[in-house]
Parts: C-alpha cells; sequence; structure tokens
C-alpha cells in the first residue's frame, strides 16, 4: 500500500526518528524497521507467507491456532480503526451522487457480477464461491482514502464511501451472502452477524478509547502527522498471520488439488478487471475527475481485512484463500491503474491541478 507505506516512518522528530536521521542505528529503530517491514514489501511479504503456510501445514498440525482467528481479526480491524472520527459516519449529505452512484455499483452491481462468476466458475467449489461473495459484499478500505489522496481525487467524498461501505455492507452481507451462496454453502446468518459485530464494532470502540486516550497527551495534527501511521504495520501484521492460520490447517487439501489455486486466480482477476471497467466508464460518464477518482476507488476497492476475518471464522480455507489472492491483485492492480488513468481519463488538468491539490 504505497500511500500507507509512506505514511509510516513520515512522523515528528521521535527519539528513534532522530537517531535515523543522524544515521545512528539503534536497537529502537531496528524494532520500528522491522515492525514496518511487512508493510513496505507487501507485495513480496504476502506471497512468501502463503508458501510458508503451506510448507509449515504439510508437516506440522496448526489446527489448534484456530482459536486465535477471531482476536487476530479483531486486532488487524482495530488498527485501521484507530483516528476514525465518529462524525464522519453521519456528515453524508455532501456528495450525496457519489454515495448514491457508488452504492448501486456495490450493492446491486458487484454482487452480481460475484454471482455470475460464482454460479459459472466457480460452482463446483462452492467455499470459493463463498471467499468472492464475501469480498463483494464488503467495499472500501483505508485503500481507497490512500489513492484517492494520491491520485488528487475527492478525498472528503472518499471518506464519506468508506465509512457508508462499511456500514452498509456489515448489516446487509448476512442476507446477501444466504441469497448468493445459500444453496451451496450452509449460512448461519445469526453466526454471520455476530461476526461482523465483533470485527467490526469491538475495533471500532476500542479505535476510538485509544483514539481518545492519545489525543489528551498530544495534539490531533501531531496524533495525524506522528501517531496514526505507527497502527498501520500492525494490520499487516494481523492479515499476515491469518493468512498463515488459515492456510496451513488446511496445506494439504489445498496442495493435492493446485487447480483450485488457478481457479481461484482466474476468479478473483476477472472480477476486479470487469469492475475497473464498469467503474471507469460511470466515472467518466457521470462525473467530474475529482468523484470520478474517489468512486473508481470507492467500488473497486474491497475490505479484504475484515472479509479474511469473516472467511476465516465462518467458512473453510479455500474461502480465505481466494481472499489472500484477493490481496495480491487488489494491492499490484491499483497501482498500474493508477498510473494508466492518471496518463488517460483521470489526467489532471494543468490549469486547475493547484486547486485540486
Amino acid at each position: 500500500m504505497p500511500a500507507e507505506a509512506r505514511a509510516v516512518g513520515a512522523g515528528g522528530p521521535s527519539s528513534d526518528d532522530s537517531a535515523e536521521t543522524e544515521g545512528t542505528v539503534t536497537p529502537v529503530s531496528r524494532l520500528l524497521s522491522l515492525y514496518t517491514f511487512p508493510q513496505r514489501r507487501l507485495l513480496v511479504v504476502l506471497p512468501l507467507v502463503l508458501l510458508a503456510s503451506f510448507g509449515v501445514g504439510l508437516v506440522v498440525d496448526t489446527s489448534a491456532l484456530g482459536d486465535t482467528v477471531l482476536v487476530a481479526t479483531v486486532v488487524m480491524i482495530f488498527a485501521t480503526m484507530v483516528g476514525l472520527r465518529l462524525e464522519e459516519l453521519t456528515a453524508l449529505r455532501s456528495e450525496s451522487r457519489l454515495i448514491t452512484a457508488a452504492t448501486l455499483v456495490n450493492f446491486v452491481w458487484i454482487p452480481l457480477l460475484a454471482t455470475v462468476l460464482g454460479l459459472t466458475l466457480l460452482r463446483d467449489q462452492p467455499q470459493l464461491f463463498a471467499g468472492l461473495a464475501i469480498a463483494a459484499l464488503l467495499p472500501t478500505s483505508g485503500m481507497t482514502i490512500a489513492w484517492t489522496g494520491l491520485q488528487q481525487g475527492n478525498v472528503a467524498g472518499a471518506v464519506k464511501l468508506t465509512v457508508s461501505g462499511l456500514v452498509l455492507g456489515a448489516v446487509a452481507a448476512p442476507w446477501y451472502l444466504l441469497g448468493m451462496v445459500g444453496e451451496f454453502v450452509p449460512i448461519d446468518v445469526a453466526a454471520t452477524f455476530r461476526t461482523i459485530a465483533v470485527v467490526v464494532v469491538v475495533p471500532l470502540i476500542l479505535g476510538q478509547v485509544v483514539t481518545r486516550l492519545l489525543l489528551r497527551r498530544v495534539s490531533r495534527e501531531e496524533f495525524q502527522r506522528r501517531l496514526k501511521p505507527r497502527f498501520a504495520p500492525l494490520s499487516i501484521w494481523g492479515l499476515l498471520y491469518l493468512v498463515f492460520v488459515t492456510t496451513s490447517m488446511r496445506a494439504e487439501m489445498l496442495v493435492d488439488d493446485l487447480g483450485l489455486i488457478a481457479l481461484a486466480v482466474l476468479a478473483v482477476a476477472l472480477f476486479y478487471a470487469v469492475n475497473y471497467a464498469v467503474a471507469s466508464l460511470v466515472a467518466v460518464k457521470a462525473f467530474e475527475r475529482a468523484d470520478g477518482v474517489a468512486l473508481v476507488n470507492g467500488t473497486v476497492l474491497r475490505n479484504l481485512s475484515i472479509a479474511i476475518g469473516i472467511a476465516a471464522t465462518q467458512f473453510e480455507a479455500e474461502a480465505a484463500l481466494l481472499i489472500t489472492l484477493a490481496f495480491m491483485v487488489q494491492n499490484q492492480s491499483i497501482a498500474y491503474y493508477a498510473k494508466v488513468a492518471g496518463q488517460r481519463w483521470f489526467a489532471v488538468d494543468e490549469a486547475t491541478e493547484p486547486a485540486a491539490r
């Protein structure tokens, strides 16, 4: 995640930052470098962890770690909730047209696409279908805001899309899952609601408590600049742990069917490619550039952190595996998309570029 990676280490003159600036390597700076390494090298670390989980799972029984999945998920989501302003949950009136369009794409078009892919490519693999459905039903993430800022889009609109997507997805996902994959995979709607409540509401409350405690000690500006970015790597560590546990627990079954992985990659690639095309078309035809950028990032990018938590606790390893592959595709594809779109349909008008910034 390039934007988040830039944020880490961009803080003020803490003791470890000052030591690094002076060229002195201290134990604290070494620990900080280790802590942030997975975030800075996610596209390398994530595949390596995936491969390692296969290897470990073939020789060691890691099923006992299954009981830790929910706790790891709460920690992972908590890190993304620190600093979220509660007033953003209700400030949705401005950009109402943008929010309406994104809601239609997120909760009509994208579930429809996932259903079509599931009933065709994944009909014989219901757990992969479930993983794709979960990813399809949970729109937006921190990447939505970060990439909108990098592309000089409507950041305020991206924040509102992220919040509204989180709320609507949490409420609608269990019912959508029942309708989309309930015929193929048993869906316990009550259990799914409880899981979403735990992985969304609990981290949100914890995030608010920690934010308020920190703001008693530092200003809002210093918190945003120096402290908040320090929580982002914690989310990545949680993600890597979930990938390791969920994959290693079913490593033998997955390795025995490598075609399953190829099928999952194909489904994920088609899912993102079609969504980029449709979202870009709507953005260019119906919105000004800044809102169009927010629309694409608020629809194509999915909240895969929460998705993998639900998949790991409510479904089997294949569902979590598909979402892990989606992490790789999503992180890589948005970087390429932003570059190409910035040169073509989202090119910045030089006359208005200062104002956009």
